[in-house]
């Protein structure tokens, strides 16, 4: 016997989303390093500061009410909010921001460097971040250029500590952030679904209820959505977005992302550390056919790691579909193929079908990629731990300036196993030259804004 659901229209107070979430490891805010957890992090949290929505180029203020910078002993002063309390109902203190930060040193996971490139240790860390009062202070090393941690509410976290985790365990099913929602019931990889939080400092949130409905497939998300069994669908590709053509209430809206999708080869694996393979693969990929054939436009050709748009971002294209000339780089530099190379992929739409098209166009040039699909969860710890052999992901940036992804594609100051970094030169086993990395942090600490900008071009 087949039983068929019955679905009732959603509410007009509650929002409902089909989205495809199979890539959050982990929903704690201190090790959250995922887009779909990120954006989950975003509604229930806060930082001191945040980019301005309508304008990324603006700093604005957010649990700090004004801040002040010291350069010549490289100190930053914030000043928090009065009357600011938790989903708990605790009130914000600048402890509960300087545990916050220390929770993230502590714990030691991927997204921690963004704080410990200011220096900052588990040895050092209570003398480079105080609070007084609802004021915080910070003090760095080197050049300053991160996103803070969001603030959670220390006293309900450590709370619920269990064996040392730091409440981490709790974390992964609970909130305790000042932001526009709470967390009312996760899920991995079924339902994460937010409450509002009517106390919030912007003001309440026009929906009662969000709710995410775990969906990785976009033919079912539109016929969702053309049922109105949900009011927004996340994960459509261009054919099914056609598809939606003249649909009554409905809609498509677009915006840019910061981020880019590329293709990453092991340095753990002998076949892939020839130079000539890294470029003939260069010329293996056929970008344009792809953009405007199968993605139709959702996807722009970029191949420099700085998303288009931002300040700094270099918007050359040289390279093209040319198997020929790919052949003959193996050829002169004597590397024998075929070669024969596992890709993993997630498997949300577009990406397999990018890996499909990859693997059609690398086998002109002699290179066979047998691609592996997992859930985003998988292929990104996958990674992580350098198990891969090829990769099809993509990066997003942790913070408006190039040094966020030249740190990541362009810096190795350490590639042991041991020594864990939230990079793609680590995570790929590479070990960028002396001069690359040098370069890098140069950047980083020049004082002329273009001049800087120009060498991270460069």
């Amino acid at each position: 016997m087949a039983v068929t659901p019955v679905y009732a229209a959603t509410p007009v107070d509650i929002l409902v989303v089909a989205q495809d979430i199979d890539d959050i490891v982990t929903i704690d805010p201190a090790l959250a390093y995922e887009f779909s957890s990120g954006e989950y992090v975003a509604n229930t949290y806060d930082t001191l500061v945040r980019y301005d929505a309508a304008d990324t180029t603006v700093l604005a203020l957010a649990l700090a009410t004004n801040w002040s910078v010291d350069a010549a002993t490289k100190t930053v002063t914030f000043t928090l909010r009065d009357g600011m309390t938790f989903h708990s109902g605790y009130p914000l203190w600048g402890e509960d921001g300087v545990g916050s930060w220390t929770r993230v040193v502590a714990l030691d996971k991927a997204p921690s460097f963004i704080l410990t490139q200011l220096g900052w240790t588990t040895d050092n860390i209570a003398d480079m971040v105080t609070a007084d009062g609802n004021t915080d202070t910070v003090k760095y090393e080197g050049d300053l250029a991160a996103r803070l941690a969001t603030v959670v509410d220390m006293e309900t976290v450590m709370a619920n500590e269990v064996d040392g985790d730091m409440g981490h365990g709790w974390m992964n099913k609970n909130s305790a952030g000042t932001g526009p929602f709470s967390l009312g019931r996760y899920r991995p990889e079924d339902i994460l679904s937010l409450t509002e939080n009517p106390d919030c400092y912007q003001g309440a949130p026009t929906m009662r209820r969000f709710v995410i409905q775990h969906n990785s497939e976009g033919a079912s998300q539109r016929l969702q959505l053309e049922a109105g069994y949900i009011d927004m669908a996340k994960n459509l590709d261009p054919s099914q977005i056609a598809e939606l053509n003249g649909v009554d209430g409905v809609w498509v809206e677009t915006y840019p992302q910061a981020a880019v999708h590329w293709v990453s080869f092991n340095q753990k694996i002998d076949s892939l550390t020839d130079p000539a393979v890294w470029e003939a693969a260069r010329y293996l990929a056929d970008y344009n056919g792809m953009a405007d054939g199968m993605l139709k436009g959702q996807i722009k050709v970029h191949p420099a790691f700085w998303p288009d748009g931002f300040p700094g971002a270099l918007a050359d294209t040289p390279f093209g579909y040319d198997p020929e000339k790919a052949k003959q780089t193996l050829a002169d530099a004597g590397v024998e193929t075929p070669i024969n190379v596992t890709i993993d992929v997630i498997s949300a739409p577009t990406f397999v079908e990018m890996a499909q098209a990859i693997q059609a166009s690398f086998a002109e040039g002699g290179i066979n990629l047998e691609i592996v699909v997992g859930t985003g969860a998988q292929v990104i710890t996958k990674y992580r731990a350098r198990t891969h052999e090829a990769m099809l992901l993509y990066w997003g940036a942790d913070f408006m300036d190039p040094h966020s992804n030249a740190k990541a594609y362009a810096f190795n100051k350490d590639n042991s196993y041991d020594k864990y970094a939230s990079t793609t030169t680590w995570r790929n086993a590479w070990m960028s030259p002396a001069e690359m990395n040098a370069k890098t942090m140069a950047a980083l600490g020049e004082k002329d804004a273009e001049k800087r900008l120009d060498m991270f071009r460069e």
